[in-house]
């Protein structure tokens, strides 16, 4: 039975039958794993108070096949942002990008660069900042480190650059703009979308994370990014992401 050993966010801990729980972990060179920790709800356990999500672990598991759920043998307390868990706004923005990870990547799949993303942007939030454009941001690129940045730069379906004095929409399911030509001749489902809130995409894709707080989204701009991401990030995954609002009610 192979021995694992890496440092990774927890980013789900479920209960698992009477006294077991079932921990999600994303790594750098691993990434998404599961392990069960056994005895961990437990009075005394050795687990103690590791398990919580959003904290950092050194971990050790037994995980027979790839594909097979891992025992955890030993894991070790790095960091557990506990202030993520002293107020619910910052709480919410933290669950909710946690589980875009957990949604959007596959098991054994390593991506050093989300991994890198996601403790910076854990590192990050503050109760002072936009925490729904801080999430939001988050998600475009959580979108480009899988393989399915949103192309702003030419029509998903023709290919083409589309006119500046045309309309143009923006298609969940071919993940990008659609042409005023190509919407008027129908391919699924169009959300309307301005050049203004498409350049903010793009601003947002191209811009490193260290760089994203200086992106500010009002009025039309932010509806309309919102709506296009959250519908192109659950054609990708196959459900609804819940809302920051929902996260926080």
């Amino acid at each position: 039975m192979p021995l694992l050993k890496t440092r990774a966010v927890i980013i789900r801990s479920q209960r698992w039958g009477d006294a077991d729980r079932i921990v999600t972990l994303y790594s750098a060179d691993l990434g998404k794993i599961r392990g069960a920790a056994r005895g961990a709800r437990r009075m005394k356990t050795r687990f103690g108070g590791v398990l919580e999500p959003f904290g950092i672990v050194d971990v050790t598991l037994f995980q027979k096949t790839p594909d097979a759920l891992g025992q955890i043998s030993q894991i070790d307390l790095v960091r557990n942002f506990k202030a993520l868990r002293e107020d619910l706004s910052v709480m919410a923005a933290a669950a909710k990008m946690v589980h875009m990870v957990e949604m959007i990547t596959a098991d054994r799949d390593p991506n050093p660069e989300m991994y890198s993303a996601l403790i910076y942007a854990l590192e990050h939030l503050l109760p002072d900042r936009d925490l729904a454009l801080t999430t939001l941001l988050f998600q475009i690129h959580v979108l480009g480190y899988t393989g399915f940045r949103p192309q702003i730069d030419r029509c998903t379906e023709c290919g083409n650059i589309a006119s500046p004095h045309m309309p143009q929409w923006f298609s969940p399911r071919l993940g990008g703009m659609v042409c005023h030509g190509c919407g008027q001749r129908g391919v699924g489902r169009l959300l309307s979308i301005s050049k203004g809130s498409l350049a903010f995409i793009e601003q947002a894709r191209r811009l490193p994370m260290a760089s994203l707080s200086r992106l500010k989204a009002i009025g039309t701009v932010r509806i309309e990014v919102e709506e296009a991401i959250e519908a192109y990030f659950q054609a990708v995954v196959g459900k609804a992401l819940p809302t920051f609002e929902q996260w926080v009610s």
